[in-house]
């Protein structure tokens, strides 16, 4: 039965999107793709284990919540051509990736993303339908209560009908008009990948290649959009650094201690192509201003060769295009690497009190206090840490060190 949730639970984080999107299409309800989709998952359980896991379970799974679908909406006596579409693509071979600029979820992306919506409803509707995240994993990525996040997926579910926003990619002329809020979707889907909020692993492999692969999709629509470029060389770079960012048994490594070895050159000198294209537009946007600090690290053969100090000057320039605070606190500890640990701690209590509550907050503060010698204070800061980190490989790391500084 444990080899069945497993197989259950990576089948939900492959194909969860791909599930929905297609329903979205052929039913245009999206609560009615979501419901159908959980349902079936929830026949996985209860089929598999008895039957075996299927040879393609993406496939299973689509097929059955499809039928699903289609018998609830028999049972509601739903618009004729609802039921028609749905009924002639119950039994069609499905569970391979698309490959299309206009497939699925790259159209339910861009609904998500329509303007009649508020950004943060857009970005959270996306992260839902599209991602399969949690009401309380999309809550943590918005800093904001779990309550407040489910009221704004609810109405924009509703705007979504009353407004009758088609399901498509839009014309060429309106796809300046979303860019913003597509690009925010696809940072914030990889973010979550390539940093769970929660779970046993430090990474959700599914959502960093989902958001790779959509926002290549994206370049191929708009290829003279530089924040388009500048979020795909964003994301090509960090993820270059994934087989070094765990141990073998999954254990967290910080940057500094990495094997650069195990990076991935080909594809940083790809990224930073990339990300050339994008500057030659001089145009630079929040996404180019983290590329370039993401290539900051990637290019430095060891840790010691990092430009701090270029570092810095570039969260100025970012601050000024995002003046939130979670940027300055990223920007303090750029400043604790050029100038020293207690000019970083300066910088992070100047910004403390619009974070409480901030998981990386206290790690941050801890981190800087241990290099700054203050062992005391270091422990209690990575005590506070552990106490509000949801993922596993996080508090595994926290832990520590803080045992390093706390022996038993």
């Amino acid at each position: 039965m444990t080899d069945v949730r497993a197989a259950v639970a990576a089948a939900f984080r492959d194909e969860w999107g791909r599930i929905v999107a297609a329903l979205i299409a052929r039913t245009g309800d999206w609560d009615l793709a979501e419901e159908c989709a959980a349902d079936a998952f929830a026949a996985a359980l209860e089929t598999w284990p008895r039957d075996g896991v299927p040879d393609r379970p993406g496939a299973w799974l689509t097929t059955t919540a499809r039928h699903r679908a289609l018998d609830r909406l028999r049972r509601a006596k739903a618009g004729e051509a609802k039921l028609r579409l749905l009924a002639a693509t119950a039994d069609e071979p499905s569970g391979a990736p698309a490959t299309r600029p206009d497939d699925d979820r790259l159209r339910l992306l861009y609904t998500c993303c329509h303007p009649a919506l508020a950004f943060e409803a857009q970005v959270a509707l996306a992260l839902r339908t599209l991602a399969g995240l949690t009401t309380t994993e999309i809550a943590r990525a918005f800093l904001v209560p779990e309550a407040t996040m489910a009221k704004r997926l609810v109405r924009a579910k509703r705007k979504i009908r009353a407004a009758a926003i088609p399901y498509r990619v839009p014309p060429p002329d309106q796809l300046p008009e979303r860019t913003a809020a597509v690009l925010g979707v696809v940072y914030l889907l990889f973010n979550e990948g390539y940093g769970a909020t929660s779970g046993d692993g430090l990474t959700r492999p599914e959502l960093t290649r989902e958001a790779l692969r959509l926002a290549a999709l994206v370049v191929e629509l708009l290829p003279d959009e530089p924040e388009a470029l500048g979020l795909l060389a964003l994301l090509r770079l960090h993820d270059a650094r994934a087989a070094a960012r765990t141990t073998a048994d999954g254990e967290l490594v910080p940057l500094e201690e990495q094997d650069r070895t195990r990076w991935d050159r080909a594809a940083i000198a790809d990224a930073v192509a990339l990300l050339r294209r994008a500057l030659d537009h001089e145009r630079p946007g929040p996404y180019q201003l983290q590329a370039m600090i993401a290539a900051c690290h990637a290019v430095a053969p060891r840790p010691e060769d990092t430009d701090w100090t270029r570092i810095v000057q570039l969260y100025d320039q970012l601050l000024e295009h995002q003046p939130t605070p979670v940027v300055r606190l990223n920007r303090a500890v750029a400043v604790a690497m050029a100038d020293g640990p207690a000019a970083g701690l300066a910088q992070v209590d100047a910004v403390a009190a619009e974070l409480d509550g901030y998981p990386l907050l206290p790690a941050t503060r801890a981190d800087l206090l241990r290099r700054a010698g203050d062992r005391v204070a270091a422990a209690a800061q990575y005590r506070a840490a552990l106490a509000v980190a949801a993922n596993d490989a996080e508090r595994r790391y926290l832990a520590r060190r803080l045992s390093e500084l706390d022996p038993p």
